[in-house]
């Protein structure tokens, strides 16, 4: 027999038996469909975290007050030990291109009668360049207004449209900031949320001498900001910038750092590997929905093999040898499981796109997940349909003829 023929005589039996074919390809069809939902989430959750840790900046080494659990200390103010000199003498190292001091606190910002909590952060003008932050509406402050610890803001996108009504031209207006007065410069355009949900709009900028003469009076930051030229020399430059303030700060010998370098290289590195993990995890636990929907198949083919017993002994009987029965069982399940995969297909991208519309959580939707999906519904369909096609091609003809239902 021609293939071709066996796909007719396969699809016939399927038109033959709607409904029992209909419930055996559900298993396929949830098991495909969950393998695409899992993997588009996994893979869209992995592409969400990347990007925000990108946005974070690019070739970017975070510097924090205090060692070890000392610098989640430092972050919130509790340890003091860098300094903007400090921040100087890292921008002379080699291979850093941009270096962004910090220090953020939170405070009351007003507008004529509206008032609104946000966070501000004293920094550099380096900073728009290390984390891309794009003025929707004038321009971040100069060097010049550090070095004169001018009272200029530049907003963020939440915090405008909270304090000013729509339509409204923020530049060139006054703001208060912990009732001190700022000259509005910039608006930026939106970032989003961070990594653990934060607003990363509902912030001010201004100058860091500014945070610390005007605002807090402090002579100390809470983080210093370390672009490098290339991926590849981050180690170089955190290793020079360890030995750098070492040095600065008089810590010899066996004395602990004082302060804690972070590389977002590692950090993303790790979140990638952990959603990869997940992925995994998620697609596998999916995986054995389609197992289930293999051992379906593989009894209703041996349901089927027995109720066409009499059927297979009159092949037989005129001509048709093993290979031929074993084939047209074959090719039954095969195409079971492929009508189940497009069908598991369909429902699996349709399924991505609504979660991510209805739910708003991320997913990707790749070729990879499709074609292992369909791979692994084809190689099921061989695979449970062997043994009933192995049994139905071995039955003994006279014994096949004489089989009454």
């Amino acid at each position: 027999m021609k293939l071709t023929d066996n796909f007719e005589i396969a699809l016939n039996g399927l038109k033959t038996n709607k409904l029992r074919s209909a419930l055996t390809m559900l298993g396929i069809v949830i098991g495909v469909s969950a393998v695409i939902i899992m993997i588009s989430v996994g893979q869209g959750a992995g592409n969400k975290i990347s990007s925000q840790i990108s946005s974070m900046g690019s070739n970017l080494l975070m510097i924090f007050p205090g060692a070890g659990q000392g610098a989640v200390r430092g972050a919130g103010g509790n340890v003091n030990t860098l300094t903007l000199e400090d921040a100087d003498a890292i921008s002379e190292l080699d291979m850093v291109t941009c270096v962004a001091p910090e220090l953020s606190s939170n405070a009351t910002i007003g507008y004529a009668n509206q008032t609104w909590t946000a966070q501000y952060d004293g920094t550099t003008q380096e900073l728009q360049v290390i984390k891309d932050l794009t003025a929707s509406a004038g321009s971040f402050f100069t060097s010049e207004d550090v070095m004169l610890a001018n009272p200029v803001v530049v907003l963020g996108k939440t915090v405008a449209d909270n304090l000013y009504p729509p339509g409204a031209d923020p530049l060139g207006t006054t703001v208060r900031i912990n009732k001190l007065t700022f000259t509005v410069v910039g608006v930026l355009e939106s970032k989003g949320a961070s990594l653990v949900g934060q607003d990363q709009d509902n912030v001010v900028y201004i100058p860091v001498s500014t945070a610390q003469k005007r605002l807090m009076g402090v002579k100390y930051v809470r983080l210093i900001n370390v672009q490098t030229k290339t991926p590849e020399s981050m180690n170089y430059v955190q290793s020079n910038i360890e030995n750098l303030l070492r040095d600065r700060h008089n810590l010899a010998g066996a004395n602990a750092d004082d302060f804690n370098v972070r590389n977002l290289t590692s950090v993303l590195a790790m979140a990638e590997s952990t959603t990869a993990i997940m992925t995994l995890l998620l697609a596998s636990v999916a995986a054995v929905s389609l197992l289930v929907g293999g051992i379906g198949i593989m009894n209703i083919m041996l349901v089927s093999v027995t109720e066409r017993t009499r059927e297979i002994g009159l092949r037989m009987a005129v001509g048709a040898n093993e290979s031929n029965i074993r084939n047209q069982f074959l090719v039954e399940a095969l195409v079971l499981c492929m009508v189940g995969g497009i069908a598991g297909i369909l429902v699996g991208i349709s399924g991505s796109k609504i979660i991510s519309k209805i739910a708003g959580w991320p997913t990707s939707i790749t070729l990879y997940p499709i074609l292992l999906s369909a791979g692994f519904s084809a190689a099921i369909g061989v695979f449970f349909g062997y043994y009933p096609a192995k049994k139905a091609a071995k039955l003994d003809p006279i014994e096949a003829l004489r089989f009454e239902k």
